[in-house]
């Protein structure tokens, strides 16, 4: 009875059929082809959310984030480098950020009562409302993308972990 594996290689004794795909010269991906897939992945996700959120609700994917990360903060209110730690972009870019968020009226800046060089950003009312009227959209939007994990989805996410973590420690 022929096998299937005979069909891809009619030519070969079966002992010369790779079992495995990892013995396949190239067909694993190197470390430059891996970093191309992340980059692609987390560049075509965030694009596609951004432009959602800008349609729907006028507010960017990064706008949005640091309204949902100020939310999730203790009193809804995080320092300058905590919203920028959480979003992994720099003060500068957090500083304009949150700037746009006070001029719509989303955030408002306060200065620590415990130490006056440390500055808040608190989620006004309206805020509030932005980042929960913007949640489904985001959250929606993301979970149907990442269903195409399937059941690699908690084996791609430890994964990312570890190497987000090796990432953070400076050496």
């Amino acid at each position: 009875m022929a096998r299937p594996e005979d069909a891809l290689a009619p030519d070969l004794p079966a002992e010369h059929v790779p079992g495995d795909v990892a013995d396949v010269p190239g067909a694993t991906p190197g470390p430059a082809e891996t970093w191309l897939r992340i980059v692609q992945v987390h560049d075509r996700i965030t694009r596609r959310v951004d432009s959602a959120l800008h349609r729907r609700h006028d507010l960017s994917l990064t706008g949005y984030e640091a309204l949902r990360r100020i939310a999730e903060a203790p009193g809804e209110r995080a320092t300058m480098g905590e919203v920028a730690e959480a979003l992994g972009i720099s003060r500068a870019g957090v500083t304009s950020t949150v700037s746009r968020l006070v001029a719509e009226g989303y955030v408002v800046r306060e200065r620590s009562s415990g130490d006056k060089r440390l500055l808040h950003a608190r989620l006004t009312p309206a805020g509030r409302a932005k980042v929960e009227e913007a949640r489904p959209t985001h959250d929606g939007l993301v979970a149907h993308l990442l269903t195409l994990l399937g059941d690699d989805a908690a084996v791609v996410t430890d994964a990312l972990a570890r190497v987000s973590a090796a990432a953070r420690t400076r050496r």
